[in-house]
């Protein structure tokens, strides 16, 4: 008898969904002085400004993975914050640069320990060899494109 094979779709949007939550929850409980507590992707964000402050909105988006409509929203969202700020850039008006303001630094510390602990909880009972197969993996879904020639014809 052979072992069916796994539901992979569904095991991984379970996963993203379930992880989305616990994330939520984890980065909540590491929250200080009763602020808002940043979601994944405003989390995302603060540590690419982290490491590079001043980047435009479309480094942001290849960074994030994002469509730039969606980094849009997410910029305005952490604006309302108070997090970063916004400027048009000096060489080219028509590109907006965001920059961490330290509202949003201070958020850092706080989101680092939530995911130092979320990875030692994901990780646990997993062999470093299994770990770096689930990454090839993941990086491999990442990867993957629509192919054209199976896109159904337009009418």
């Amino acid at each position: 008898m052979t072992a069916q094979r796994p539901r992979l779709i569904f095991l991984l949007n379970s996963a993203q969904r379930r992880l989305q939550q616990w994330m939520g929850a984890k980065q909540a409980q590491v929250t200080t002085g009763g602020s808002a507590s940043p979601t994944a992707a405003q989390g995302g964000a603060l540590f690419v400004l982290a490491r590079q402050d001043g980047a435009t909105m479309g480094q942001l988006a290849d960074a994030l993975d994002l469509a730039p409509s969606a980094v849009s929203g997410l910029v305005q969202r952490l604006e309302a914050l108070d997090w970063v700020t916004r400027q048009p850039c000096p060489q080219d008006a028509r590109t907006q640069r965001v920059w961490l303001r330290p509202s949003g630094r201070a958020q850092l510390p706080p989101l680092r320990e939530a995911i130092a602990r979320v990875n030692a909880q994901l990780t646990a009972g997993f062999s470093e060899a299994e770990l770096q197969t689930v990454a090839r993996w993941l990086t491999h879904v990442q990867q993957l494109r629509p192919d054209p020639s199976s896109e159904a014809p337009h009418d």
